[in-house]
C-alpha cells in the first residue's frame, strides 16, 4: 500500500467540516489535543509504517 494523496472520498466538503465542527468551542490547547489525539487514533487504523512515513513526509511540504 502507498500513500494516496488524490482525492478519496466522494464527500470530501463534508468530511473536512466534521473537522472543523469538532473544533468548534475549543480552546487552541484543546484543538491541539484533539488533533494529537485524532492522529494518534488514524495512524493506529493504517498500521502500515511505510504509508505513515509518506504521510509525514508529505506533510513536511
Amino acid at each position: 500500500m502507498s500513500l494516496i494523496l488524490t482525492r478519496n472520498t466522494p464527500h470530501a466538503d463534508d468530511v473536512y467540516q466534521r473537522l472543523i465542527d469538532a473544533h468548534e468551542g475549543k480552546t487552541k490547547a484543546e484543538s491541539d489535543a484533539f488533533n494529537a489525539r485524532l492522529i494518534l487514533i488514524l495512524m493506529n487504523h493504517i498500521g502500515d509504517e511505510t504509508v505513515i512515513a509518506e504521510a509525514l513526509a508529505a506533510a513536511e511540504i
